[in-house]
């Protein structure tokens, strides 16, 4: 029997050449710096939407987690817990866990949705760079996946302190919680990590399909009000169209998914080991569907503002990062 010949081998796979190489790191790069800056304009919205929108979030909350009576409106709520805690420290009660937390939250949640795009990318077909909505929206649900383990410690955190100012406290009675590192201690104490996330389901039910409408609503409305050349491609970028979009954007995100954050809030601020089909039992017999949106006036009206702070945020960063690099 014959050996084969060194001619029938296989052939050796040939190196890349230099220029392939310098062509794989640039492309490696440029994948790396398109994260970074996403990071970087997601944390700089997130600072925008919190500083403008906490107010309207803690009314929120304090609807969605009073005893029926205790506020007759969202104004009742403002005029009582500034006559109650004063204007600075009763409207920004709890604010420290978000502006903490808000970063490396809307951080990630911009660099998962840059990362949702690169998969839609990877795995669909994009003509001319230009995604479809159904593509966006896909995109904004990866989004939430990476965020909920973000979102929902500090949601927690947040819901505990924004609450605890509702309690009419005895004289010389300290509050519960003395800040934000606190609540984590003392959650951590009671019991353990899975008290510290306890809500995290209920977040990615509602991040997960509120994150794609949101995108998806902000590029459907900013592509519309962007104006176009004679060709039909995009114009400069209009602020004007961004702020609009950013705050349609938040409406479009909260109407959908509003009874599955009562839900949440519930969960995060009950005590003892609640269920969410205890918490949604419990709701639906205090006073049916309409139990569900307590809060919504809040919600819809911190949507728009701070959410056009938010999308006005990341577009100034992305502009002012394309001048510095």
């Amino acid at each position: 029997m014959s050996t084969p010949s060194s001619s029938s081998q296989l052939p050796t796979p040939a190196l890349p050449s230099k220029g392939e190489l310098k062509e794989d790191v640039k492309q490696v790069a440029e994948k790396s710096f398109s994260g970074l800056r996403s990071l970087i304009a997601g944390g700089v919205g997130g600072i925008c939407a919190v500083v403008v929108g906490h107010p309207f979030d803690l009314v929120k909350v304090r609807l969605q987690t009073a005893e029926k009576g205790v506020y007759t409106s969202a104004v009742d709520v403002v005029r009582k817990t500034v006559a109650r805690e004063g204007l600075r420290r009763g409207l920004y009660a709890g604010v420290s866990a978000p502006l903490v937390g808000v970063t490396p939250m809307f951080a990630v949640s911009f660099w998962g949705y840059d990362t949702g795009k690169g998969l839609v990318k990877r795995f669909g077909t994009v003509e001319n760079n230009q995604f479809t909505i159904a593509q966006i929206s896909t995109a904004g649900f990866f989004s939430a996946i990476p965020m909920t383990l973000i979102t929902a410690p500090f949601e927690r955190v947040k819901v505990l302190l924004q609450i605890q100012g509702q309690k009419q406290l005895a004289p010389g009675e300290k509050p519960k919680y003395s800040g934000g590192v606190d609540v984590v201690r003392q959650l951590y104490k009671e019991g353990g990590i899975r008290s510290v996330f306890r809500g995290s389901a209920a977040t990615l039910a509602r991040d997960g399909p509120g994150s794609a409408a949101y995108f998806a609503a902000y590029e459907y409305i900013k592509r519309t009000l962007t104006p176009k050349d004679e060709n039909g491609n995009p114009g400069p970028l209009s602020l004007k169209a961004v702020m609009v979009a950013g705050g349609a954007a938040g409406i479009a995100m909260w109407i959908p998914v509003f009874p599955i954050d009562t839900v949440k809030s519930r969960l995060q601020s009950a005590e003892g080991r609640p269920t969410i089909g205890g918490i949604i039992r419990e709701i639906h017999s205090k006073g049916g569907f309409k139990a569900f949106f307590p809060g919504i006036g809040p919600a819809l009206a911190r949507a728009v503002p701070a959410n056009a702070a938010t999308f006005l945020g990341v577009e100034l960063a992305h502009k002012a990062m394309d001048k510095i690099f």
